[in-house]
Order: structure tokens, then sequence, then C-alpha cells
């Protein structure tokens, strides 16, 4: 293990090469239901509140959680699971089938309840959950054929990740016989479990337990650093594990290993909106990493950052490699929040805002260089709505319309000082010369452009009015201008 990670600035330009990585994913698969709706009164038939329904969201929850974090890492994913032979497996199947470098393998047990959990969300707090499963062990019949699935996907993958959450796919049986044949083939195994005794996971590569797991697993106290790493060198020495890497909730991970060398990696502060799912972005970011060839320091420095992008937002969520460059940055970790957005959680972030009966406004620009009047635009865009998105234009599309000498400011710079603004709520980098497809999708309640501009000439502005939203130009500041600042420096 590197005694430590590399600094964050190096360590950003080795983000893309997670896509490198061809991740084998064993476990237990589950669909999770989102039910969002509002709570306005109570129940005149007991004291109770009234739930209205306005609408529900489908994902893939467990194994199939780490399976699609993987994916919109840009890495290749193979699974193997077990799903029951009703509705639930069938929508699960039909889901995993849409999405793009994955390779799946699901056996179909008959009489088996593929696990369904649905949660009824009022703005963003859980009200109630409800549990469909099976959770006891698969058929002998059904492990031998898990273990020949693993076995033939193996050789493709460069990496093995165990989702364990005690729902009966990982037995004893197929977590021993997986573990043996990766080493045979010296592909690492990392093991998220959920079982109190950790002897099953015994010779793993790393395992991955939460505070309350590492405790119960060893009856150890887990209160500080030296407790967590003697109860991590316990579990170590007990089962044979190359490393522990502890998760900690609001104090970070600590991987601990066999040679008596410690990592501590601090959390990053930040609003806890749904810690649902978290522990699979982290799982997944980890396997992806290392699968990549990435050191295991830099591997714990990215899956911390990803569980703490994943408790920022609301249901089962996944990561991507711009999320990971935006918290890596040292701006973004002063801003506290991620706003710099890839499109897909963009408009889900969209999506949730709506919901809570916010007023989107939508503005765009190259800000190259950060000045007077792009402050006032913001500033005033900001007051005519609850939530401002930024479409900012990329490098490629600034060099189109400005020549090949601009930008000077490349576009993560340029969107982390964005991002850093209290007025604006989100960033969006887009390709294009303009930004009319994040309009057409966005559908804003506002589009505001400077008062260089007139109505006609606002892009997006025809579609904003066809829906019945506003164009608004904002006050014009006369004089000033990047071109200006930058001819003045020349």
């Amino acid at each position: 293990m590197a005694a430590q990670s590399d600094t964050s600035s190096a360590l950003v330009h080795k983000i893309d090469r997670l896509a490198d990585a061809r991740v084998l994913c064993i476990g237990d698969i589950m669909l999770d239901r989102f039910i969002y709706g509002a709570v306005e009164r109570i129940s005149p038939e007991a004291p109770i509140p009234v739930f209205t329904v306005k609408h529900e969201r489908p994902a893939l929850g467990g194994v199939g959680n780490v399976l699609a974090n993987v994916v919109s890492l840009g890495a290749e994913a193979c699974l193997v699971s077990v799903i029951g032979d009703g509705d639930g497996g069938r929508m699960v199947t039909s889901m995993i089938g849409g999405k793009e470098r994955t390779e799946p393998y699901l056996v179909v047990e008959r009489g088996r309840e593929t696990t369904k959990k649905t949660r009824y969300v009022a703005a963003t707090q859980q009200l109630l959950r409800v549990d469909r499963e099976t959770v006891q062990p698969i058929t002998a019949d059904t492990e031998e054929r898990i273990i020949e699935l693993a076995a033939e996907a193996m050789d493709r993958c460069t990496v093995v990740a165990l989702s364990d959450y005690a729902k009966g796919v990982l037995t004893p049986k197929v977590i021993k016989s997986v573990i043996k044949l990766a080493k045979s083939k010296k592909k690492p195994v990392i093991v998220d479990p959920k079982r109190r005794d950790f002897s099953a996971y015994k010779g793993a590569f790393i395992v991955t337990p939460n505070l309350a797991e590492l405790k119960d697993a060893t009856n150890l106290p887990v209160g500080t650093d030296a407790e967590v790493e003697a109860a991590a060198r316990w579990l170590i020495k007990e089962h044979g594990f190359a490393y522990v890497l502890a998760t900690r909730s609001k104090d970070g991970v600590s991987l601990v290993s066999k040679k008596d060398e410690t990592l501590h990696v601090r959390a990053q502060a930040q609003e806890v909106y749904d810690v649902t799912g978290a522990g699979d972005s982290l799982l997944a970011t980890l396997v992806t990493a290392l699968g990549a060839g990435l050191d295991l320091a830099d591997a714990v420095v990215l899956a911390n950052a990803a569980g703490g992008i994943a408790v920022g937002r609301i249901g089962t969520a996944v990561v991507y490699r711009t999320d990971l460059k935006n918290a890596l940055h040292t701006h973004g970790v002063a801003a506290g929040k991620f706003k710099i957005m890839p499109f897909v959680p963009a408009l889900e972030q969209v999506k949730h805002w709506r919901e809570e009966g916010r007023r989107i406004g939508f503005t765009n620009g190259c800000f190259d260089v950060l000045h007077k009047g792009h402050l006032s635009l913001l500033n005033e865009a900001k007051q005519h709505c609850d939530k401002l998105i930024l479409g900012l234009n990329s490098d490629e599309s600034v060099r189109r319309l400005k020549g090949e000498k601009r930008p000077v400011n490349e576009e993560m710079s340029r969107a982390m000082v964005l991002a850093s603004l209290s007025m604006v709520d989100m960033v969006v980098i887009f390709r294009e010369d303009t930004p009319l497809k994040l309009i057409e999708t966005f559908l804003p309640d506002v589009l505001i452009k400077g008062g260089d501009y007139t109505v006609e000439t606002v892009v997006g502005a025809d579609v904003v009015q066809r829906y019945g939203g506003k164009v608004i130009l904002a006050r014009f500041v006369d004089g000033e201008s990047t071109t200006r600042i930058l001819s003045k420096i020349a």
C-alpha cells in the first residue's frame, strides 16, 4: 500500500482511467421503489398522515446498485445474482437489460421472491419503508450454478466485488468458492459484509464493514482511531484479510493492513440527504479503481469521496467521474456542496426540486474570466428563482465560439469558481454551441440572459415561452467583458 494517496490534483488526472476496469459483481440483488408524494393533512380515521402519491421511481438495489455505480464510472461489469420468478424478478431483468457495458447472469429460482424495498418519501424525508423478500439461503442447485457462472466470468474481469446483504445468495459455500477461485487467478476480492461472523469471508483481500458491523464482528469498541485500528487488526489476524476498510460515516474511512499500516481519510463536511446505497457507491468506486490499476491508497480516497457524494443525493444514487473530479478539487471542498453535475444526475436533481415546489431558473455562458458583469447577471437571475442552473460552455465549445486562444481558464476551473458562488445552485457543462438541449430537457420556469440580448435572440426563448415560462433580460453592465479584460492585460 502506498504510504499516502497522491495529491488531489494528481489524482484527478487518474480518474478517467476508471473506464479501463472490468468488475465482477456477485451478491444479493434488490428492487428499490421510491414513491414520492406530499403530506398535507392528518387522516380523520386515525392519527396518521395522509400521503398523496405524485410519482414513483424504480432503481436497482444491493449488488444491482454496485453494478449501476461501476457502469456510471465508465467501467464494464459482469453481474451474477439470483432473482425470483415473479414480477420483481422480471422488472430487475428488464432494468439490467437496458444498461450498457453490462454482462448479466441472473439465475431464476422458482418460489423465491426478489427483494423489493418500497420507500415513501415526502420532500426529502422517508416516512415508511415496506419490504417484501425471501431471505433463506438459495438451494444447492442454485449454489452450484452461481459458482459456475462466477468461474466463467472471472477470466474476463480484473477484480471481484461481493455485495452481501444477507438475503441468501452469498452462502458460505458460494463465498468460499469464489474467494478460492479468485486467489488462484490472482484477482482481488473486496467484500461488503452484512453478517456478524466474518469467518465466511476468510482470505478476502479487503472487507469494508461500517462501525456497527465492525463492533458486532469483534465485540470491541470502535469510538476512536486507535480503537478502530485495534478492531480491524483483530479481524485481519483472525480471518486472514489483507486489509480492512472501516467506513465511519462523518469520520470518513480507515484502511488498516496486516502490515500494521493505517490510512485515515476524513469525510468532507456536507449536508446529508439520504444514506440509501452510499455503501454501494463506495464499494463500486473502490473495486473499479483497483480494477483499473490505481494504487490502493488512491482507490480509498476516491471511494470515500463517492460515499460522500451519494449521501448528498436523494434515493439510490450513482456516482460519476465528473462528481469525483469535483469532489477532489479544493474549491469544491470549500464550497461544501457538489454543484457540478453530469447531465443524468442533474436531471434527477431538477425533478426533486420541482417536486418540492421550487421555481427553476436557467442561464448560460462561457464565463471565461469572471467579472462584475457576470456577478450582476447571476445576482439578478437568482432574484427570479429558487434554484439557479448555470449551463457552462465546454472548452471545445468556447474555442468554436471565441477562437483557438480561448478559453483562458479550462472548464473545470471555470465550473469550480462558479459553483463556489452562493447564487448558483447547479453547474452543467455542455459540449454543444448552444444550451438548447439543456433548456428543452430541464424546462426552466425562468430563462435569464444579459441585457445585451433581445428576447428574439435568446437561445431557447421560444421553447420556454411555448410552455408558459418567462424570459427575463437582466440589466446590462456597460463596458464589462472578458474580451476587454484580456485586451487590457495584453
